[in-house]
């Protein structure tokens, strides 16, 4: 899994992989691959050096399904650390296709024509790498050539000096499927906050090394009700520190705190999940697709996600560690009970947390309770602030 790793480090950098995969009988097919993102002119052409296939563009089923080149996905969401889908297609791309011209095939919204593309299934070794830049939460969508033997001779030099890394299908694979999050407790200290003075920050690292997850402990542990209020906040960068109105998370977030300031105490899990665990580049890309017209869960599908790529196996683990149970969870999202519950903490009570409604996040919340079955019917029947009633 240590190759998988580095090969993950070496996309985030823009470095192309060489990903193989063994195929019944002993034989070994392979490809030369680099994501979409970041794509540059001199990566683009050592592709097409090395191979006299054409380039080919990879993309997830949830990306092939908005460009309309594929059936709606079956019912289940496929989350980013489960592998790959079977309705992962590959395009072929022109031969004078600039890196540009890629991007806007892997990324805008798709256009009246998109579907007359010429695709197939893609390989093991291209959904590999699908895999791998979903992991690293890089834009779902990959460019490949196909290596036939022998290398080609530039090539096979980088190879030899790992300058290029080779990569396996079956190590990317159990990286995925190592969906077990292990998190080590790395530090904790006092932070007086404005909403709650008494509050402890304690510091816990996913044990891949990449993630860092805070939990703010309110109030002294003695003085905690029983259950014991507990929030699992995403972290959001534009709502949480910026105010931004296009969410409801910096409210949610404020409040939960002076939840727990009143009721003499409580537990904040603060996860690394920007933009429901895509990242905060694709995050902005979906706002984008989102001032087209699109909702939050459609706008995440046109980038290749799914409507949701979270995890909770971490909170589980820290609440674990804490010692904190049974629980009651400040949450609109039935996706969090059922995590915690499937994790073995006891969700005792659930409450609610409400945020404003606006015209910005009208939207956004309404698609919370429509695609992904949100408690918020009572927040939408409130007042839109800033609209004159």
């Amino acid at each position: 899994m240590y190759e998988a790793e580095r090969g993950l480090f070496d996309l985030r950098r823009g470095r192309p992989l060489h990903v193989v995969a063994g195929e019944a009988g002993g034989a070994v097919t392979g490809v030369l691959l680099a994501t979409a993102e970041g794509l540059t002119h001199e990566t683009l052409s050592l592709l097409r050096s090395v191979s006299e296939g054409p380039i080919r563009l990879s993309v997830t089923h949830h990306r092939a399904h908005a460009m309309g080149l594929t059936p709606s996905p079956p019912a289940g969401h496929v989350d980013r650390t489960a592998g790959h889908h079977t309705g992962d297609v590959s395009l072929l791309v022109d031969a004078d296709a600039s890196p540009g011209a890629i991007w806007k095939m892997a990324s805008e919204r798709p256009r009246d024509g998109a579907a007359s593309a010429d695709i197939c299934a893609a390989s093991v070794p291209e959904i590999a790498g699908l895999t791998l830049s979903r992991l690293g939460e890089l834009l779902p969508a990959v460019v490949s050539v196909p290596l036939g033997e022998p290398l080609d001779r530039e090539l096979q030099s980088r190879l030899d000096s790992r300058t290029i890394l080779t990569v396996s299908a079956e190590q990317i694979a159990a990286l995925a499927a190592n969906v077990q999050v292990e998190v080590t407790h790395v530090s904790d200290g006092p932070v007086p906050l404005e909403e709650a003075e008494d509050a402890r920050f304690v510091c816990f690292r996913e044990a891949n090394g990449i993630l860092e997850h805070v939990a703010i402990l309110i109030g002294a542990r003695e003085t905690w009700p029983d259950p014991v209020p507990v929030r699992l906040h995403s972290a959001c960068l534009t709502g949480d520190l910026f105010g931004s109105l296009r969410c409801d998370c910096g409210q949610q977030l404020r409040g939960s705190l002076r939840v727990f300031s009143a009721r003499g105490g409580g537990v904040l899990l603060y996860l690394a999940q920007e933009g429901r665990s895509i990242g905060l580049g694709n995050k902005l890309r979906a706002y984008t697709l989102q001032q087209e017209g699109l909702d939050t869960v459609d706008a995440d599908c046109t980038l290749g996600f799914g409507p949701d790529e979270r995890r909770y196996d971490a909170a589980v683990q820290m609440l674990r560690y804490l010692q904190v149970g049974p629980i009651q969870l400040l949450t609109n999202n039935p996706e969090k009970v059922r995590a915690l519950q499937s994790g073995g903490i006891e969700v005792a009570d659930r409450r609610p947390l409400y945020g404003t409604l606006n015209r910005h996040n009208l939207p956004y919340v309404k698609a919370k309770v429509d695609r992904a079955g949100h408690w918020l019917t009572d927040m939408l029947s409130g007042p839109i602030r800033g609209k004159r009633s």
